[in-house]
């Protein structure tokens, strides 16, 4: 628990993702941090086995849509000026088992070099419960919307839309 004298439930946490594409689901996870953290550590995995293959297979988003530059400039654009939040880029690329997929283990490290002391970590994956209490036995793993009452829709749903269907729901 938060410690300093100020409104927040924790002096940080952190959201990570691929963003392949940035969408309103991942909008309302950075949003509740927002609303629990002082500080909010947004992370951008990059060179992951997942994105690699998502990248090399046909989407109907325009090129170059998906790329990290753009994955970047849509973050900063969300974040926008807000001192609150911190965005980091991480590269996965060395982080890989050895049949090449990647190593969430090998990236935790990473994942603490850039965020310093949190203490909670925002998904809306359940699944993910297991790895970050390994990982982080410490922090508090805070679920948002799991069951995507909110914003039914996922990045895979969205990259088989269509640009003008997609708009709906990208940020």
């Amino acid at each position: 628990m938060n410690t300093q004298n100020s409104n927040y439930r924790y002096k940080a946490g952190f959201f990570g993702g691929k963003f392949i594409p940035l969408h309103k689901g991942h909008a309302l996870c950075i949003s509740v941090a927002l609303a629990l953290c002082e500080t909010v550590h947004v992370l951008l995995f990059i060179n992951g086995d997942d994105e690699l293959n998502i990248l090399q297979h046909n989407h109907k988003l325009p090129k170059g849509y998906l790329s990290v530059e753009n994955r970047v400039k849509q973050l900063e654009k969300l974040i926008g000026d807000n001192p609150r939040i911190k965005l980091h880029v991480i590269d996965v690329m060395q982080c890989k088992n050895a049949d090449g997929t990647e190593d969430w283990d090998a990236e935790t490290p990473l994942v603490l070099e850039a965020c310093g002391d949190f203490q909670a970590v925002f998904s809306s994956e359940p699944s993910y419960d297991e790895y970050f209490k390994r990982a982080y036995p410490w922090a508090e793993h805070i679920i948002v919307d799991a069951k995507r009452e909110k914003y039914p829709i996922s990045a895979t749903m969205i990259r088989d839309m269509t640009p003008e269907e997609a708009a709906a729901w990208i940020i």
